[in-house]
């Protein structure tokens, strides 16, 4: 259960630095901040997993 916890919690820092860096690019360079919203997405996708599960 706490090894859920901890990945949950390092998929979440991991997403909301994405998010950061997403919207930091958005401002010069719009196709590196998409890619970085997909990879966001992935991590997403990881977190509503583990959600899931619980």
């Amino acid at each position: 259960m706490f090894g859920l916890s901890t990945k949950k919690e390092k998929l979440e820092k991991m997403y909301k630095k994405l998010l950061d860096e997403s919207y930091r690019l958005s401002h010069t360079n719009r196709k590196k901040s998409d890619e970085k919203i997909a990879e966001a997405d992935e991590i997403r996708k990881q977190i509503d997993s583990i959600e899931e599960s619980n």
